[in-house]
């Protein structure tokens, strides 16, 4: 185990923000990943899990713990009788490559998920989603290292507590586990999922797209909109989406349609939400005075996607805070709706 001093974060995320990690190590197994936990709880540092470094904001004063950088690989598949396949895969696997080894496959379940930056560990826990999927819909099982008993533990997908954007992993066990390993659960030679408009326009009306062609069109949407990483492009120095689409109450979306005269996009936001709908957050941006392109110095909103705030070139961390700042406020003045920030913040 080889343990950095002072290592620049900006570098290892995609917004290229933030200041240094007081120690550094990268894990290539799971023994390293134990090992490691017990180095950071033994010198009473705190220890924080990187992945691709594509959802997180490294504040500017930097991490004063151990970050510890999965880079596990390994990818088995099993196949049953019933025609579903069982794809196991080491967290520190890149997650675009691992949805594009499926669409080789001809496997359904992770086709509109393809194009999002990151590694197969960090889906469970933001259960990660785009486009009509979400993670939580094919996953089996999660292998983790449970940092209280500091020993390795296996959760079924029931046991991951699964919701729009969040697990345990997230929220009421923040902090505890470290994703190893995650299981999925697809169907071979499925049926595309086609729910979102966007992605529906992509086709004529009477086409039965591949999984292969539905994949493909969303990396296309996903870069019209500055969300595939791509060299030298300056709206890919972003985290992605910034904000969470909100879920309100059907009558809150009637009012905010009173108030602008324009009736918002909207989507049930679930079964266990009932009469509430989920509202893009890009739309309400948008109508709270914000254009693409917007800057707040050297921060600013992609010049494709209002839902992206970028690093313009030199931004700090309170920079980027301070404009995000600014659109919560002037969303919540007009539609009285609480944007919530959906990339991790460290060091704060």
């Amino acid at each position: 185990m080889r343990i950095e001093e002072n290592k620049p974060l900006a570098r290892q995320t995609t917004l290229g923000i933030g200041g240094p990690a007081r120690w550094f190590v990268e894990a290539h197994s799971e023994l390293d990943v134990a090992e490691s936990a017990g180095w950071a709880r033994e010198s009473g540092v705190p220890l924080f899990v990187l992945g691709g470094g594509s959802n997180l904001l490294v504040a500017d004063a930097g991490f004063p713990g151990l970050i510890l950088h999965v880079v596990s690989k390994g990818i088995e598949r099993r196949d049953d009788a019933g025609g579903e396949v069982l794809y196991s895969a080491a967290a520190g696997e890149d997650w675009d490559q691992f949805v594009e080894r499926t669409l080789d496959n001809d496997c359904a379940g992770l086709e509109c998920l393809a194009g999002i930056p990151g590694t197969v560990g960090g889906t469970p826990v933001q259960n990660v989603g785009a486009y009509g999927q979400e993670v939580s819909t094919t996953i089996d099982s999660v292998r983790a290292f449970d940092l209280q008993k500091h020993k390795f533990v296996e959760f079924s997908n029931k046991e991951c507590g699964f919701s729009y954007r969040r697990s345990r992993f997230n929220s009421y066990d923040r902090g505890r586990f470290i994703v190893t390993r995650v299981e999925y659960l697809l169907k071979q030679d499925g049926a595309p999922t086609l729910k979102y408009s966007d992605l529906q326009r992509q086709f004529d009306a009477s086409a039965k797209p591949s999984l292969r062609e539905v994949g493909e069109a969303v990396r296309r949407i996903r870069r019209s909109k500055g969300m595939l990483l791509v060299d030298g492009d300056p709206d890919c120095r972003s985290a992605g989406s910034f904000f969470k689409n909100p879920i309100v109450t059907a009558e809150h979306a009637a009012d905010i349609a009173d108030k602008v005269g324009e009736e918002p996009p909207n989507f049930p936001a679930g079964p266990d939400k009932p009469g509430q709908v989920k509202l893009p957050a890009a739309w309400l941006i948008e109508r709270a005075g914000f254009a693409r392109g917007y800057a707040l110095g050297r921060a600013g909103i992609s010049t494709r996607h209002t839902l992206a705030l970028v690093n313009r070139g030199g931004a700090t961390a309170t920079e980027i805070l301070a404009l995000a700042d600014k659109i919560k406020h002037a969303v919540t003045q007009r539609f009285g709706v609480d944007l919530e920030i959906e990339p991790v913040l460290l060091g704060f």
